[in-house]
C-alpha cells in the first residue's frame, strides 16, 4: 500500500481532450518525511510513519525529538502510519507526490466539517411538521418509542452533534500531478474543510483497469510588447504633423 499526507486546498474542474468535464479537488503535497520504520521481528507487523509540517521543538515532547533526532529532522505536527508499505524506505527519506502515479485508483480519508448541535430535520434529513393551520409541531423528532418498555431505545435518531467525524471516499482517480508546484489533482469531492489534512492511500476495493486521462493545459499569451511601442511612437509623431501644420499656414499668410 502506498500513502501520503496532504492539505485539501479547494475544488476546480479541469477538462480532458476528448471535450469530457472533470470535477476535481487540489490536494497540497508536501514532502512527507519517515518518521519510523516497524517491522515484523520489533514490533509484530509492518508499518511506517511519515510526518509533514514542521513543529517547534518546545512545543514537542522527549519521544517526538527523539524520533526527530533519528531521522535527521525537526518535529513534525501531523503523523500517520501506514501499514504494509509498497517499497523500500528508510528512516528520515522523503516521500514525495511521485509515489503515486496518473491514472492510479486512491481512497481519500478526511475530517467532515463540523455542524455543532444540530436537529433531526439538518443530521438526519427528516421531515417537518406543518406550519400553519394551528399546528404546534414544527422541526421536533416525533415519536420516541412504544408505550413498552417506557425508555427510549438504543440508536434512535435524535437531535445531536453532527460532524467531526473520519470519513473515506473510496475509488477516486488521480487526474494530475505536479510535483513541482507540490500539488495533486483528485478527481470527485473529498471530505473535510479547506485547509484540512487528508490521508491518500491506494484503493482497497478498486476493480478497475488503469485509464490514465490527458487534460487540457490552458497557456496565457503574454501581449506583444512592440505594438505597444509602436503606438507610442505614432503618438509622439503627431505633435510633430501638428507643428508642420501651423508653420505652412504661417507662411501662407505671410
Amino acid at each position: 500500500m502506498k500513502g501520503i499526507l496532504g492539505r485539501k486546498l479547494g475544488m476546480t474542474q479541469v477538462f480532458t481532450k476528448e471535450g469530457k468535464l472533470i470535477p476535481v479537488t487540489v490536494i497540497e503535497v508536501q514532502p512527507n518525511t519517515v518518521m519510523q520504520v516497524k517491522t515484523v521481528e520489533t514490533d509484530g507487523y509492518s508499518a511506517i510513519q511519515v510526518g509533514m509540517v514542521d513543529k517547534k521543538e518546545a512545543r514537542a515532547n522527549k519521544p517526538e525529538m527523539g524520533r526527530a533526532k533519528k531521522a535527521n529532522t525537526t518535529p513534525k505536527r501531523f503523523l500517520k502510519e501506514i501499514r504494509d508499505y509498497d517499497g523500500q524506505v528508510n528512516i528520515g527519506d522523503v516521500i514525495t507526490a511521485n509515489t503515486f502515479e496518473v491514472g492510479d485508483v486512491v481512497d481519500v480519508t478526511g475530517t467532515s466539517k463540523g455542524h455543532g448541535f444540530t436537529g433531526v430535520i439538518k443530521r438526519h434529513n427528516q421531515s417537518r411538521g406543518p406550519e400553519t393551520h394551528g399546528s404546534r409541531y414544527h422541526r421536533r423528532p416525533g415519536s420516541l418509542g412504544t408505550m413498552l418498555p417506557k425508555r427510549v431505545l438504543k440508536g434512535k435518531k435524535l437531535s445531536g452533534h453532527m460532524g467531526v467525524d473520519t470519513v473515506t471516499i473510496q475509488n477516486l482517480e488521480i487526474i494530475e500531478i505536479n510535483e513541482s508546484e507540490g500539488y495533486i489533482l483528485v478527481s470527485g469531492n473529498v471530505p473535510g474543510a479547506k485547509n484540512s489534512v487528508v490521508f491518500i492511500k491506494s484503493a482497497i476495493k478498486n476493480s478497475r483497469k488503469k485509464n490514465p486521462k490527458e487534460i487540457l493545459v490552458y497557456e496565457e499569451e503574454m501581449p506583444i510588447v512592440e505594438e505597444t511601442i509602436e503606438v507610442v511612437e505614432e503618438k509622439a509623431e503627431e505633435p510633430a504633423l501638428e507643428n508642420d501644420a501651423a508653420e505652412t499656414l504661417e507662411s501662407e499668410n505671410k
